[in-house]
């Protein structure tokens, strides 16, 4: 069974999106064992410097670093990243279901990205869409389509 890692830098807090990955959460053990990781965001005044930031960005880096598993196939989600289509993930999970390393780990940042420390170790960059969402609709958003993806590989009319 396919090992999917989600890490996330900050918590959820509001009970919606709590309420909606949870749901995905359920609905995805039919297909793949589901870790999710939190990453404390780090903390920075109301107008941070470019310099803050990326000391914040490198801190979060070595704890994202560190929550990834040696033999998973990485992808952080980030702007600069490849728009794809949804089929694209079924080809993902398909991909890693029959490489013989099972595992699918996916990385989402805080509010100011990741750091270029992260997406040089990811195999692969994501972009979700041009439009900007907060991080927390992110996880929801990527839980929906890896449930999407397992339900285009499977041949199912959930993708229309």
């Amino acid at each position: 069974m396919l090992q999917v890692k989600l890490i996330c830098v900050g918590k959820l807090r509001e009970r919606f999106y709590i309420d909606a990955f949870e749901e995905y959460r359920k609905r995805l053990g039919a297909y793949c064992r589901l870790d999710c990781v939190d990453i404390a965001e780090q903390r920075l005044p109301e107008n941070p410097s470019d310099a803050q930031i990326a000391a914040a960005l490198e801190k979060e880096a070595g704890e994202i670093l560190k929550a990834v598993p040696q033999d998973a196939f990485v992808v952080a989600l980030c702007v600069e990243g490849k728009q794809e289509p949804s089929e694209w993930m079924a080809e993902l999970i398909s991909g890693r279901e029959n490489s013989g390393k099972p595992k699918l780990c996916f990385v989402i940042g805080g509010s100011f990205g990741l750091s270029d420390l992260v997406k040089r170790r990811a195999d692969c960059r994501l972009s979700m869409s041009k439009m900007t969402f907060p991080h927390h609709l992110a996880r929801v958003m990527l839980a929906e389509q890896l449930y999407r993806g397992f339900k285009i590989k499977e041949g199912s009319r959930y993708h229309k």
